[in-house]
C-alpha cells in the first residue's frame, strides 16, 4: 500500500505511536530515546511525535517549575492534609 512512498515519509501505525508513548514513559531510557528520536534524521513522523512529547515534556516541567517556586505544593499537601483529617 505504501510501497511507492519513501521509507522517511510513510506514515506510522496507531499502535506504533502507542508503543512510542509507553517508550517515552520509562524514566531513564525513555528520556534518552526521546531525544535521539528527536534529532534522528529517520522517519518524519516518528521525529515530529517525539518533538511534539518533548514539547509537552518541556511544559510540564516548566509548571511544576512555577508551582514549585510559588509555594503551591505546600499549600496543595496542607488543603490534602486537611480534607483527609475531616
Amino acid at each position: 500500500m505504501y510501497e511507492d512512498i519513501p521509507e522517511n515519509l510513510r506514515p506510522i501505525s496507531p499502535w506504533t505511536y502507542f508503543g512510542l508513548s509507553i517508550l517515552f514513559n520509562v524514566p531513564i531510557v525513555g528520556f534518552i530515546f526521546l531525544v535521539i528520536f528527536s534529532i534522528s534524521r529517520g522517519n518524519i513522523n516518528r521525529r515530529n511525535f517525539a518533538r511534539s512529547y518533548f514539547c509537552v515534556f518541556v511544559i510540564a516541567l516548566f509548571i511544576l517549575l512555577i508551582v514549585l517556586l510559588t509555594g503551591g505544593l505546600g499549600s496543595i499537601a496542607t488543603w490534602l492534609s486537611n480534607t483527609l483529617n475531616s
